[in-house]
């Protein structure tokens, strides 16, 4: 016998249905406590975002990958209702980590100093840290912009892990990058996160 479409002629995809409930999964605990749904997708997508990214860097033989994209994009994705998850949060927050690993670095003499990796921690490497941690903290909190992942962001500078003007161009794009990729997958989901699509719904 001939299967017939249900009532209404409209036949059902139990595949697509399936997406959309997980989807609606993943949006409600986006808005909670979080959840395994939103665990999955920000796996998902961290890996998609670290692999482009780490892409572009092959190609442009720059540090497109350090240690504070991770948390950038944990932020993004896992927790997007925070106000640290907002782009110019984020943005912000880097920019500033850099500016105040540099001057700390001009502070303590290491502006041509090796990486701290290379040179060995000293007094030195331990003041340019205090300083541009202490910096950031207090610009961001004055801006009302805070960004915590930045703050891994302005010890790498500080530490002269990365130092030259190239590198902290490309702290600054790498970061844009992320956030552009990280924000446009919660904007294509529908998730709300804070300054993107946080709008609030209009009651029919």
């Amino acid at each position: 016998m001939a299967e017939h479409p249900p009532q209404g002629g409209v036949a059902t995809d139990p595949a697509g249905g399936a997406v959309t409930g997980w989807l609606e999964r993943v949006r409600e605990q986006a808005a909670g406590d979080g959840g395994p749904s939103l665990g999955a997708w920000a796996a998902v997508i961290a890996a998609v975002v670290i692999a482009v990214t780490g892409l572009v860097g092959i190609v442009l033989h720059q540090p497109w990958l350090f240690p504070s994209l991770g948390p950038t994009i944990m932020v993004i994705l896992e927790t997007p209702a925070q106000p640290s998850a907002h782009p110019r949060n984020v943005l912000v927050g880097h920019v500033v980590a850099v500016a105040a690993g540099w001057l700390a670095l001009l502070v303590t003499g290491l502006r041509d100093a090796p990486p701290v990796v290379q040179h060995g921690l000293d007094r030195q490497y331990v003041a340019s840290a205090v300083i541009a941690l202490a910096v950031t903290m207090l610009v961001l909190q004055l801006l009302r912009m805070p960004h915590p992942p930045a703050g891994a962001t302005t010890l790498i500078v500080a530490l002269a892990i990365l130092r030259t003007p190239g590198q902290l161009a490309v702290i600054v794009l790498s970061v844009v990058l992320v956030t552009l990729l990280a924000s446009g997958a919660n904007v294509a989901a529908r998730i709300r996160q804070t300054g993107v699509t946080d709008a609030r719904r209009v009651r029919s």
